[in-house]
């Protein structure tokens, strides 16, 4: 077969297959160009969900008269111009691809005029054929219209959906560019009529834009995260966990402002999450991570859909860290509100704590201290060989007229709810889905307080694994240690396992090495072992929680609402269920029609 060497229109053509997947895709590249360009306003017009039309116009810096040609050439680019800017983009493009392959499957024209100009000028193409550049009546800034896309590649156009779906597709790209430039007002028209109108505020991303974007239930239930370290910071919004979806349609992560999808910091939310949410149910959240540009590669997916880190573990343990101790301060009793930076992390940077507070007096109690009836739900596990003694957390503010968060008891409901009485209205507690919480938070402390003990197993097992496996394993040996592996490796595909941790030496170890080493191999780092470490105390603090039908005394059921405010994670019980709820008094007055 002879090589030779394809023309420039099917080479725009492929280039095109790579970038323009569909209308959407067109909206982003060319709206990321005004964005680079420094447009402040960017009018989006459409027809028939973009494949009639697409009109980009914006008031950026604009393009020179000459330069149109170069513009819709490829690899052209004001953006980076040598290796090191290639290293540390900070541009949402960079490719100089955009222009030419989208011009290559469309009915083309490009007007600009550069501020300060007199005039401005105009270019079109048709499915990749460059006209002449004339003057055009233009204001600062430039337009560009893409009509009938796909109308020279119909093989291409035949896998457009629906009107309605493109649209979608394109809506849902302006939310997430609303989210990420709140300073920038984008107006969008389908069919002549106005669609939908983001008003350009200021830098920072509000609570109205937030809210138009995601609506009133994620405003009211998102956690503020605002947190630096080990040269990164991570900022944003995550909803608390009684707020999930049935999929992961409401997670937006920006990287350096650009919006991409990354496996990396997906499992590490995932993980920061993973003992509060319901089982099959996804986090909701928007957040920004700012890094050094040179630790991160754009330039890894056509269409700039992900990155690479070049610290990937680093990058993981930090947003882990970070989203795991912020979720932690989702007591029972407490609202959604900013969390307050204090110093002491051992990633570099401040840690979410909760806002010094007095200790509270309520119904004779004290914290630590509890009557003797309810003491005793507390009693040590044998079975465990763990000591846990009542809560010493920080205790919640009350209000000003002394009552704490989830008030005080006044009644028990069928042996299953304790229902409190507090400054706006009522409370209703799952009395056993509260107290698993809290014994649960108690094993967890006691267990990381002594430490992960290991046990030597009698005949060491030897495990036949893959080369990769082996490699890893004999590379991490001193992270597998801290796990309570002691593993050697016997030969290029074999390691011999001596111990193992003692809390889990009774469950499949050889599986569960395996898939310690499958997360090293895939993260960098894992937390397999505190998994199924948790999921054993989880069923150890089930197993010890109060039962339903079990009847307590109003001093029980006001030291159960104290340990709730006074614990980690108490909104939520082991699995992920909602352990109280409250009613305002405006709301019960609703149900009785009481004002109207």
């Amino acid at each position: 077969m002879n090589i030779r060497q394809l023309p420039d229109t099917l080479i725009n053509q492929i280039a095109a297959g790579e970038v323009v997947e569909r209308p959407a895709s067109v909206v982003k590249e060319l709206v990321e160009n005004a964005l680079d360009a420094g447009a402040q306003r960017i009018d989006i017009d459409l027809e028939e969900g973009g494949v009639r039309l697409i009109r980009i116009r914006d008031d950026g810096g604009g393009i020179l008269p000459e330069q149109l040609p170069l513009a819709v050439s490829r690899h052209a680019t004001s953006k980076i111009a040598s290796i090191d800017d290639l290293e540390a983009v900070a541009t949402l493009g960079f490719r100089g691809e955009a222009l030419p392959s989208v011009a290559s499957v469309s009915r083309f024209r490009l007007a600009s005029r550069q501020r300060g100009a007199q005039h401005g000028a105009e270019l079109r193409i048709e499915g990749g054929k460059v006209g002449e550049v004339t003057p055009n009546a233009h204001p600062p800034g430039t337009t560009v219209e893409v009509r009938d896309l796909f109308f020279n590649v119909p093989a291409r156009r035949k896998f457009l959906r629906a009107e309605r779906t493109e649209l979608s597709h394109i809506e849902e790209w302006l939310r997430t560019l609303a989210l990420a430039r709140p300073d920038v007002e984008l107006r969008v028209t389908h069919n002549g009529k106005a669609s939908r109108r983001w008003k350009g505020e200021s830098n920072l991303l509000s609570d109205v834009r937030l809210h138009e974007a995601l609506g009133e239930e994620f405003t009211r239930n998102a956690l503020r995260v605002d947190h630096a370290g080990a040269g990164m910071r991570l900022h944003g919004w995550v909803a608390q966990p009684a707020y999930n979806r049935a999929s992961a349609d409401q997670q937006y992560l920006y990287v350096n402002g650009r919006s991409v999808r990354d496996r990396n910091v997906a499992h590490a939310v995932r993980q920061a999450y993973s003992d509060v949410l319901f089982h099959g149910r996804h986090p909701a959240y928007v957040l920004f991570l700012e890094l050094d540009p040179r630790g991160v590669d754009v330039n890894v997916h056509p269409a700039k859909h992900e990155v690479r880190f070049r610290e990937s573990r680093l990058v993981h343990d930090f947003v882990y860290r970070t989203l795991h101790e912020a979720l932690a301060q989702t007591r029972a009793g407490f609202a959604a509100t900013p969390m307050q930076p204090a110093s002491g992390s051992g990633l570099g940077g401040g840690r979410w704590s909760m806002p010094a507070t007095p200790q509270q007096q309520a119904m004779g109690l004290r914290v630590g201290d509890a009557p003797a009836a309810y003491a005793a739900l507390y009693a040590p596990r044998e079975e465990a060989g763990l000591a846990s003694p009542m809560a010493t957390m920080p205790m919640p503010a009350e209000d000003a007229a002394g009552t704490p968060p989830l008030g005080f008891a006044i009644a028990q409901l069928h042996g299953i709810y304790i229902l409190a009485e507090n400054a706006d209205g009522l409370i209703v507690v799952d009395m056993h889905a509260a107290h698993e919480r809290i014994g649960y938070e108690k094993l967890k402390a006691a267990h990381d307080g002594a430490g992960l003990r290991t046990q030597p197993l009698l005949v060491p097992s030897s495990l036949a694994v893959s080369e990769r496996e082996a490699d890893i394993a004999e590379r991490e040996a001193d992270t597998l240690a801290q796990l309570g592996f002691e593993v050697q490796r016997s030969g290029p595909q074999s390691l011999l396992l001596r111990s193992v941790p003692a809390l889990l030496a009774q469950g499949d170890v050889e599986a569960l090495l395996r898939d310690v080493l499958a997360d090293l191999r895939e993260h960098g780092s894992t937390r397999r072992v505190a998994e199924t470490r948790d999921e054993l105390l989880a069923t150890m603090a089930c197993h010890g929680a109060v039962r339903a039908n079990r009847r307590l005394g109003v001093s029980e059921m006001n030291a159960l609402l104290r340990d709730m405010e006074a614990t980690e994670r108490s909104g939520q019980c082991n699995h992920g269920r909602p352990t109280w709820t409250r009613f305002t008094l405006a709301e019960i007055d609703r149900w009785f029609l009481r004002g109207r």
